[in-house]
């Protein structure tokens, strides 16, 4: 008998291209978004700085993101997409431009990244509403699983070579490099074809309404498994990212150069990554609720021993076992709010989800980088581990049902006579 076996998300051909060339332009993004945190510890060493990054990345966010799921309701999904991708490769080309020329300044990257987060704000909702379009829903669990695979042996590729670009062709070869990778989602939803979905109602010839909107807030209030799980994403990301920090740690206080920081910024999608592939294997997931607050909760030990850490590798091992953590609550949380959403309904649901797990990280940064700017990086990211396992705490208590939680005891109990 073989140990491993084909994940049975990759027996469809069209979620297969998805998940191709979502490996492919992850790898380029997170060459670049580590990048760009290098380029500014290049241009200045006040820590607010970094942290700035996660409030140019956020506003647009809070801003757009409902709007991007209503559109995903209401639009065709790999239109959305092709738009947004083709977004991303100007952006890229942008920053290759400038940085070559040598005319780059910091607000230039300032907008250039919130140009990319409206972009994003449309592009995230429409992918994962098209997820469950690709694959049945047995096989959603798994597709998850497979898109977080994707997402995180790309952010080891991605971070691990940042370092030796840089190095080698410097920041203008990243950029570059990233703009050719969106290429290859761009290839992959041609290839897809036309993807059948349901529709929201229109009204009239409105596209994207207000009520619409309040539809997606309604329906998540009123499921109380999905908006804690949403919470508890914010409040751990919020207090554990420190990401922008990390040019910090790496060049003051351990010390290491280009290459060094690169496998630092590798470090947590190498414990994503080995997670991703236990899980991918996985068919049944049970107590899913309290793996779920386990992983969060252990996420804040981990950033703990990060925030002590002075020596490279026990801050790779620690920075390691955080995505390790972050991975199997990701699948999890994933699992939970597509399963429980109806089809019509699953582009707003991601929008409003992606306020939660995107603006909890980005205002995180910020307040990383606040505490940073007076307190030094360490005490910023031990703080941030606290806070974490605080709010898991807090989050367990306040709604119990998250930690009873059992997807496979439900679908029991639904087909029970």
């Amino acid at each position: 008998m073989s140990f491993l076996h084909i994940p049975p998300a990759l027996t469809h051909r069209r979620f297969r291209l998805l998940w191709a060339g979502l490996f492919i332009s992850v790898a380029g993004s997170r060459m670049q978004f580590w990048a760009i945190l290098w380029h500014i510890r290049d241009l200045t060493d006040q820590p607010i700085a970094l942290g700035g990054i996660g409030l140019v990345r956020v506003i647009p966010i809070l801003i757009f993101s409902l709007v991007g799921g209503a559109v995903a309701d209401v639009f065709d999904r790999r239109r959305v997409m092709f738009i947004s991708q083709t977004i991303f490769i100007l952006n890229a080309t942008a920053l290759g431009w400038l940085t070559l020329s040598g005319h780059i300044a910091i607000w230039h990257i300032y907008v250039l990244t919130a140009i990319e987060a409206f972009a994003s704000s449309f592009d995230l909702p429409a992918r994962q509403a098209l997820t469950p379009n690709l694959v049945p829903a047995k096989d959603l669990p798994n597709a998850f699983s497979m898109q977080s695979m994707a997402f995180t042996v790309g952010s080891i590729v991605g971070p691990a070579l940042s370092g030796l670009v840089i190095a080698t062709l410097g920041l203008s070869g990243v950029y570059w490099i990233n703009a050719a990778t969106y290429l290859a989602l761009v290839w992959a939803l041609v290839q897809i074809g036309p993807v059948a979905q349901q529709h929201a109602a229109r009204k009239g010839r409105s596209v994207v309404s207000l009520s619409s909107i309040q539809e997606g807030v309604q329906f998540i209030l009123s499921r109380p498994i999905i908006f804690s799980s949403m919470l508890l994403d914010f409040f751990a990301t919020f207090f554990s990212s420190a990401n922008a920090l990390l040019p910090i740690f790496a060049r003051d206080i351990l010390q290491v150069g280009e290459q060094g920081y690169g496998w630092l910024a590798a470090a947590q999608s190498v414990g994503a990554g080995l997670t991703a592939v236990v899980m991918s294997q996985v068919d049944t997931l049970r107590n899913q609720g309290k793996l779920l607050l386990g992983a969060v909760v252990s996420f804040g030990v981990w950033t703990l021993l990060f925030g002590f850490s002075t020596i490279f590798w026990l801050t790779f091992l620690s920075l390691a076992l955080m995505g390790a953590s972050d991975t199997v609550s990701t699948i999890i949380r994933n699992t939970i709010r597509q399963l429980r959403t109806p089809d019509q309904i699953r582009g707003r649901m991601t929008s409003i989800n992606q306020i939660f797990f995107m603006g909890g990280p980005q205002l995180g940064e910020l307040e990383a980088g606040l505490v940073a700017q007076f307190f030094g990086a360490p005490i910023a990211v031990i703080t941030g581990g606290i806070g974490c396992i605080l709010a898991t705490g807090w989050v367990g208590r306040k709604w119990p049902q998250l930690w009873r939680y059992d997807r496979e005891t439900e679908q029991e109990e639904e087909n029970t006579p």
